[in-house]
């Protein structure tokens, strides 16, 4: 067999059993990024089929490509109203957070290593950036829904604090090749990186996404253009000493943010590069570690692992998070805990080998093991942390499939596909089904056959539902077609009664027998929430107050409108 058959053959094989294996994250709960990372050193040099790559500057090219494409997927599918809650402690997050867990790590590799000043924060610095993106595929893929202002932090810091990462471990490298000056020199690039990147990437993203908004294009162009015009950004922002990473970000942001017919060609499709990304990028980084030469590096690699996930993060994010923003203790903890480490540590312990950096492949294999103890440690227990740390939330209601119609530029219709499994819509005349004003059944199947619903047809359960609506009809629907067991959830998370978050406060103490202090008399619920919260108030959060937790289950904006109350247990 030729080599280029040979080349068809391998990679399509590695390909085919990432994706195969993927089902196994969900059924066992293991990570997809150590599956990923397992197939390619099983390929490798000390693996079943022996491969030897040894090509750091083509491992370095294809990292740069599949980070650039998974960042502009993530600012695809950020939603600007995360930045309510999520911005301010997620920016803290991304910049002073992994400078502090950097510098804490490289203290410590000082020490296990052996290494100077300079060596060991490199280290810290190659290690101090977070995959919070895995965290979300695994948690979505055990059904763990997050509270907003827990999900919506770790969302914003997935995509903004690879930049400072690379700016580190770059600054780095090139004070210990001697390539850059004093602190001044330091501060001008530092300036120039992450300047750049924010002003180029926002104003070339937002020019992208009204011409991709204005365009006429075949459905399967409108992608194809995304991310040709993603990778110009990156590549110019890169070219002239910016932050490409940050650029690329911020550019699938200011395009996934404006409305459009385009975004329903463009995000499937994204979608399936960033998964083609993550499966590549593992897979050659697999390849590219030898198993038998990170046995040296064993020990000191645990213990380094161990700070890092039990002191080095934990004390950066209660160092950059408590002081100044609301967040509780609990949240505080599953945070530190979503340190999750990924891909990047791996691609930024290339940027040493490249650079001629002495004693290089020690970074390479200390990142490499740091990689894998995170993966094997914190990527396993995510799910639980979750749990034990009550920040998960009962899941939102979705249609099982939803799709535009196409017929409007704008606020298009979609088809909305539900199935009837709330046992108190069987038997229910579709007339008497409370549907918003501009909603109605196009179709309805029973048994894999499509009836012609009128308004007199009696639902029966494991009927399949066609809606055509607007986007802005789905929490109606979603609450028509809301499942029993889900309610029971709902009911024992939020509690059995629920008040109206503009009540007044002296009539909730009236009718509950509560005391209240002067200035809450003429509060309403809701203010009285967010007050006794700290802070932006979430979905979720609740307040022990006179013997009755007081929990959050609606919001409007900034606005809380619905408030459970729930008896301590």
């Amino acid at each position: 067999m030729d080599s280029i058959n040979t080349l068809f053959l391998f990679t399509g094989s590695l390909i085919a059993l990432s994706v195969l294996a993927s089902r196994l994250s969900s059924l066992f709960g293991l990570p997809l990024l150590l599956l990923f990372l397992a197939l390619g050193m099983l390929a490798g040099e000390d693996g079943i089929l022996g491969v030897d790559f040894d090509s750091y500057s083509l491992a370095f090219v294809i990292g740069h490509l599949a980070l650039a494409m998974i960042l502009l997927d993530g600012g695809l599918r950020t939603r600007m109203k995360t930045f309510r809650v999520g911005l301010k402690p997620a920016l803290s997050l991304a910049t002073l957070g992994v400078f502090v867990t950097g510098a804490l790590v490289g203290l410590f590799a000082m020490w296990f290593f052996g290494l100077s000043l300079t060596e060991g924060l490199l280290v810290g610095a190659i290690v101090g950036s977070t995959d919070a993106a895995a965290v979300f595929s695994m948690l979505r893929g055990q059904g763990v829904s997050l509270n907003e202002r827990v999900g919506a932090t770790l969302e914003i810091e997935s995509g903004t604090n690879d930049p400072m990462a690379i700016f580190l471990t770059i600054t780095l490298v090139e004070i210990l090749v001697g390539g850059i000056g004093g602190p001044l020199e330091m501060l001008l690039l530092f300036v120039k990186q992450f300047g750049l990147g924010l002003a180029i990437g926002l104003g070339a993203g937002w020019l992208a996404a009204r011409l991709l908004r204005w365009l006429d294009l075949a459905p399967g162009l409108y992608s194809l253009l995304a991310l040709a015009l993603g990778f110009c950004v990156f590549g110019l922002t890169s070219a002239l000493d910016g932050s490409g990473f940050l650029a690329i970000y911020l550019t699938g942001l200011m395009i996934g943010n404006q409305p459009g017919r385009h975004l329903n060609f463009i995000l499937p499709v994204h979608d399936g590069l960033a998964w083609l990304s993550q499966i590549g990028l593992f897979l050659v980084l697999g390849l590219l570690v030898t198993p038998s030469d990170m046995v040296a590096y064993a020990v000191p690699g645990a213990l380094l692992s161990l700070v890092l996930i039990f002191v080095a993060r934990p004390l950066a994010v209660v160092l950059v998070i408590k002081p100044f923003f609301s967040f509780r203790w609990r949240e505080i903890a599953f945070i530190s805990w979503v340190g999750l480490r990924g891909a990047v540590p791996i691609v930024l312990a290339i940027f040493p080998v490249v650079g001629g950096v002495e004693n290089s492949a020690l970074y390479f294999n200390v990142a490499f093991f740091v990689v894998l103890m995170s993966l094997v440690i914190q990527g396993t227990t995510l799910s639980l942390m979750a749990r034990w740390t009550r920040v998960e939330v009962p899941a939102n209601v979705a249609p099982n499939r939803r799709g535009p119609l196409g017929i409007l530029p704008e606020n298009d219709f979609e088809m909305f596909v539900y199935k009837v499994d709330n046992e108190a819509l069987e038997d229910v005349p579709i007339r008497l089904l409370r549907f918003p004003s501009g909603a109605l059944i196009s179709a309805l199947f029973r048994q894999h056959v499509m009836l012609h619903p009128k308004g007199g047809t009696l639902l029966k359960l494991g009927d399949v539902i066609c809606v055509i609506g607007r986007s802005e009809d789905l929490p109606a629907l979603n609450r028509l077609f809301n499942g029993e067991a889900r309610l029971k959830r709902e009911r024992a998370f939020f509690g059995t009664f629920t008040l109206d978050g503009g009540a007044l406060m002296s009539d909730v103490a009236a009718a509950y027998g509560l005391t209240l202090s002067p200035g809450e008399q003429n509060m309403t619920l809701g203010e009285f929430i967010s007050l006794r919260v700290g802070g932006h108030p979430v979905v979720g959060d609740d307040v022990g107050w006179h013997g009755i937790h007081w929990v959050v289950s609606v919001m409007e904006g900034n606005k809380v409108t619905k408030v459970g109350l729930r008896l301590y247990q």
